[in-house]
């Protein structure tokens, strides 16, 4: 759906239709403004490409929703509930809860961003299937996801291929079958690159559940002693297959070879810990080793690959 207009009415009521309802203060008259909105609504996901022309102040109630609103340009800076206003950027998307009240202080005329709106249930049935067990609604989000590096940069990645995708009709987003699995993969994504109580849990869970028993049987071998050096022969072993019978099976029900999945283990064990070590007491080399890793450049480089930061930095917070 589109809009483009410079009647701050029209707008307002179009973004009603498809987001939230508001009211809509503009700051600064600009001379020959115009709104211009790209939205694509489903059930459980809604995806814009959203951008006011004109700075204006938009107040809600409560959203209902998650919603994380990620500027392309330009600036917004907004609140919830009774916290401090932040601001989102080019490098700082916003986070909304679907509780407590929502108000943008200040949309910058020259802001465009994309509004990613996900049904409240949509989330958490998914984080549920994710971890196969109920969870506490709502789940808390962290109010900020640096998307410049790390997992909120991908997200980011997937979210303007989507909204690119949703602006053609023939578009994969809006196939009956293609575009249910593109939304179930934003939703999980998001859950992979903003914070949340369940996040380490998630990086813990074990992702071949539907597997054959000797692939989980693998899996649980990994899991119970990731600091074991481990080859593929001594893997095949505990799988009963042959080595070329146990790489084919990795990657059919795991989507990676067995290595490659033990050095994601190691690599959130080694993450876990430092997160929750005293840097009086523990270093980054010392952690490593405990852990299986005896390359420490390359354990570095790898490491700021899947998280964003040096293991330095964490061990740091």
């Amino acid at each position: 759906m589109t809009h483009a207009s410079g009647d701050v009415d029209q707008a307002r009521a179009f973004l009603g239709r498809f987001y939230y309802s508001s009211s809509v203060d503009v700051l600064s008259w600009k001379r020959s403004w115009q709104s211009r909105f790209e939205v694509s609504p489903s059930d459980a996901l809604t995806l814009g490409d959203l951008q006011f022309g004109t700075d204006v102040k938009v107040r809600f109630g409560e959203l209902g929703a998650y919603h994380v609103s990620l500027p392309m340009m330009g600036s917004l800076t907004w609140r919830q509930g009774g916290s401090a206003p932040l601001k989102a950027t080019p490098r700082t998307a916003a986070v909304f809860q679907p509780v407590g009240d929502a108000h943008l202080e200040k949309w910058d005329g020259d802001c465009r961003l994309l509004a990613v709106k996900i049904d409240r249930s949509a989330l958490e049935h998914e984080l549920g299937r994710m971890l196969d067990s109920a969870v506490r609604s709502p789940v808390t989000l962290a109010p900020t996801i640096d998307i410049t590096r790390g997992p909120g940069a991908s997200w980011l990645r997937l979210v303007r291929l989507t909204t690119a995708d949703a602006g053609h009709p023939q578009g994969l987003i809006h196939h009956p079958v293609v575009g249910a699995r593109l939304r179930e993969a934003l939703v999980a994504g998001l859950l992979g690159a903003a914070d949340h109580p369940y996040r380490d849990r998630l990086e813990r869970m074990n992702p071949a559940t539907a597997a054959p028993r000797a692939i989980r049987r693998v899996i649980e071998a990994m899991q119970a002693d990731p600091a074991k050096p481990f080859t593929v022969a001594d893997l095949a072993a505990i799988a009963r297959v042959s080595i070329r019978g146990l790489q084919q099976s990795f990657r059919r029900y795991v989507g990676m070879s067995p290595m490659t999945y033990l050095r994601h283990v190691r690599l959130a064990r080694v993450h876990e810990h430092l997160r929750q070590s005293d840097p009086a007491l523990h270093t980054v080399t010392e952690t490593a080793y405990r852990y299986g890793f005896t390359h420490m450049g390359r354990f570095a480089a790898e490491y700021r690959t899947r998280y964003g930061v040096s293991p330095r930095e964490t061990l740091r917070r």
